[in-house]
């Protein structure tokens, strides 16, 4: 579950509600995409994903999805096999499932900390900030590596994903991100104020 800040509160509720339109676009992109990919989410029913959307306060959530989606993640239904199964608890885990980390979203540094202390060529913003504001949560390395067994290996090959990082590295100025390489999960740090055109985030986001 997310949980949210005052700002993050303040920019969902900034946030305008999607139409009727683009409400029923997101959905249909969704479906057809959890119907394309039902290796990622066997035993899930698309049915009760869309239920769960209906629910109160589902709104938020599409809102998320739909930056999700609008940033370039490709958000999808995946059932995690080193995390288990949300299922028990009635939620169901939207990953980015983006063959290349999301473009709508790199050129980061990791937080507003990192953000902040850069006294010159400033990135626009930080991957921690970004998801507050779209209400989703960065995946840690333990989901990475569990969405590459889920993908096959086969994204990030191009490109690389800021993941949360312990708070033991972030206290010494070090971030972590990894990529898929050689069909494998590698697991890098940098400074944390470091940003590069080829390096965004991937999220989550339970409903």
């Amino acid at each position: 579950m997310v949980i949210k800040s005052e700002k993050q509160i303040t920019a969902m509720k900034n946030k305008k509600v999607l139409s009727l339109a683009q409400r029923e676009e997101l959905i249909s992109t969704l479906k057809a995409r959890f119907e394309k990919n039902m290796n990622r989410h066997e035993g899930i029913e698309w049915a009760n994903v869309q239920a769960k959307l209906n629910l109160p306060g589902g709104e938020e959530k599409l809102l998320s999805l739909n930056e999700m989606e609008r940033t370039g993640g490709e958000p999808d239904v995946v059932v995690p096999t080193a995390v288990g199964n949300d299922g028990e608890k009635g939620e169901y885990v939207f990953y980015d499932c983006s063959a290349e980390s999301p473009k709508g979203r790199r050129s980061v540094c990791y937080d507003r900390e990192a953000l902040e202390s850069r006294k010159e060529n400033k990135p626009v913003n930080s991957a921690v900030g970004m998801a507050l504001e779209m209400g989703i949560e960065l995946l840690t390395e333990e989901q990475y590596r569990d969405l590459s067994r889920v993908l096959g290996r086969i994204f990030d090959l191009k490109t690389s994903s800021w993941v949360k990082t312990p708070a033991e590295i972030r206290k010494l100025g070090g971030a972590l991100f990894c990529d898929c390489r050689y069909n494998q999960v590698f697991v890098y740090h940098n400074g944390a104020e470091s940003y590069y055109a080829a390096r965004a985030f991937r999220g989550s986001l339970s409903v």
